[in-house]
C-alpha cells in the first residue's frame, strides 16, 4: 500500500510537468500495468503459499521497507517544491548529497543522507521498484533491525567507495544500499540451499521479484559510472548476509550478531574514510586564476590605450603592473600553493596553475622593467615569457573541473 501511494504521489507530479500527449500515453500504459499487477496480486494471494505464510508468521508487520520508500518519496517531493532544479549539483548538496570537500570536512553524515536524495524521477522510481519487492520478503525473513542495519551499512560503504573513486562528483541515490539488499538475498539463497527449512526461498518467490530486480540491476549498471559503488554495496550485503542469515531457518539474527556485523563494517568504513579527511577542492582557486587573467588583461589594455593617447607615460603604465597586477597575482599564487589534500585528479591542474602564475609573474615584472628602462630587449623577453605562461594557462582552462551530479 505504501508503495502504491508513493507511485501515485510521484506520478501526480510527473503528470504535472509533462506535455498533454505524454500524459495521455503515460496514463494509458499506467492503467494497463495497474490492471495486470492487480490481477497478478489477486491470483497470488488467493493461492495457498506455505512460504509466504511462514514469512508473515515470523514478521507480521513491515516497518523498514515502507519507511524507506516513504522517506525517499518525501525528500523528492520536498526537492520539487524547493528552490533550484532537482538535478542541479547545488540543489542535491543542499538536500544532503555527498561531495568530497563537504563530506570529508566534518559532514560525514552525508554518507547516510545521500541515500535518500535522487537526481530525477526515474532514478527514484526504479530504486523504489528495486527495493520494495525484495525488501518485503527479506525484512520478514531477517527482521526489522537486521534489514535496516544492513541497508544503511551497504549504503554508507557504497557512498565511501564512490567518494574515493570520484571525490569531486556529487553522489546521491540509494542504489548502493539496494544492491546490498540483493547481496543479502544471495546470502539467504545460499544458506537456504545449505540448510533447507520452511524459510528456504522457493523458486516461485524468486520468479515474483525477478522482473523488478532485472529492471533495477540493468538501470543501475547502465548509470553507475563505473566507480564500483554498486559492487561495494553488493559485496557488503553479501558478506554481512552470510554472517547474519546462517541460521535463518530457525530464527532471525540475534541482536549481538547484528551488532558485530555492523561494528566490523563500520570499522572498515572508518579505515577507508580516514585518508580522505580534510579534502580540499581546488575549483574556487582555479576559477580565481582564470578570472584573474581575463580581468588583468582588460585592465592593462585600458591603461595601454591611455598611454597611446598620451594620458599617462611609460612609468605610470609600469606602475599599473607593479601596484595592481603583480600584488594580486602573488596573492593568488600563495593561495594555490597553500592548497593541501587536493584529490589526485586535481593535482595536474594545480601544477599547471602554479606554472602559469610563476611565468605570468615573470612576464609582468619584465614588462614593468622594460617600460621603466625603455628597453625593447626586455619587452621582447617579457613577450616570450608571456607566451609561455599563456600556454600553461590554456592547460588550466582545458582542465578546469566542473560540478558533476552522479546517481547511486
Amino acid at each position: 500500500m505504501m508503495f502504491l501511494l508513493a507511485l501515485l504521489v510521484i506520478g501526480g507530479f510527473a503528470l504535472y510537468v509533462m506535455k498533454p500527449e505524454e500524459r495521455v500515453l503515460l496514463l494509458q500504459r499506467g492503467l494497463a500495468a495497474a490492471r495486470q499487477g492487480a490481477d497478478a496480486a489477486r491470483e497470488y494471494h488467493q493461492e495457498p503459499d506455505p512460504y509466504r505464510d511462514a514469512l508473515q508468521a515470523r514478521t507480521p508487520w513491515l516497518v523498514v521497507t515502507p519507511a524507506l520508500a516513504a522517506l525517499n518519496v518525501a525528500v523528492f517531493v520536498g526537492m520539487i517544491f524547493g528552490a533550484g532544479a532537482i538535478a542541479d549539483p547545488d540543489t542535491l548538496v543542499a538536500w544532503g548529497a555527498s561531495v568530497g570537500p563537504r563530506t570529508t570536512n566534518g559532514e560525514w553524515w552525508r554518507l547516510v543522507t545521500s541515500l535518500f536524495v535522487h537526481t530525477g524521477f526515474w532514478h527514484l522510481v526504479i530504486n523504489i521498484v528495486g527495493l520494495v519487492q525484495v525488501g518485503i520478503m527479506l525484512e520478514r525473513l531477517v527482521g526489522h533491525f537486521a534489514f535496516a542495519a544492513l541497508y544503511l551499512a551497504a549504503g554508507v560503504f557504497a557512498s565511501l567507495v564512490s567518494l574515493v573513486a570520484t571525490p569531486l562528483a556529487v553522489s546521491a541515490g540509494a542504489s548502493g544500499a539496494i544492491f546490498g539488499v540483493y547481496g543479502l538475498l544471495i546470502a539467504s539463497i545460499v544458506w537456504g540451499k545449505v540448510r533447507r527449512s520452511p524459510m528456504t526461498i522457493p523458486l516461485k518467490a524468486l520468479k515474483m521479484i525477478a522482473p523488478a530486480a532485472g529492471i533495477f540491476i540493468l538501470y543501475g549498471l547502465a548509470t553507475s559510472g563505473g566507480n564500483g559503488a554498486e559492487l561495494a554495496g553488493l559485496l557488503t550485503g553479501l558478506l554481512c548476509g552470510l554472517f547474519l542469515a546462517r541460521d535463518m531457518g530457525e530464527r532471525q539474527p540475534p541482536a549481538r550478531r547484528i551488532a558485530i556485523a555492523m561494528a566490523a563494517t563500520l570499522a572498515l568504513a572508518a579505515v577507508l574514510a580516514f585518508p580522505l579527511r580534510g579534502m580540499s577542492d581546488a575549483r574556487p582557486e582555479i576559477a580565481a586564476v582564470i578570472a584573474f587573467e581575463d580581468r588583468t588583461v582588460q585592465a592593462y589594455q585600458a591603461a595601454v590605450n591611455q598611454f597611446k593617447l598620451g594620458a599617462i607615460n611609460a612609468d605610470a603604465l609600469a606602475r599599473v603592473i607593479e601596484k595592481t597586477i603583480v600584488p594580486e597575482l602573488q596573492a593568488i599564487l600563495k593561495r594555490v600553493k597553500a592548497l593541501e589534500r587536493v584529490p589526485p585528479i586535481q593535482q595536474p591542474l594545480i601544477t599547471s596553475a602554479e606554472q602559469y602564475l610563476q611565468l605570468r609573474d615573470q612576464s609582468w615584472r619584465l614588462r614593468a622593467e622594460g617600460l621603466h628602462k625603455s628597453s625593447m630587449k626586455t619587452l621582447r623577453k617579457a613577450d616570450d615569457t608571456e607566451h609561455a605562461s599563456l600556454e600553461a594557462f590554456e592547460q588550466v582552462k582545458a582542465g578546469s573541473p566542473v560540478d558533476v551530479a552522479g546517481g547511486l
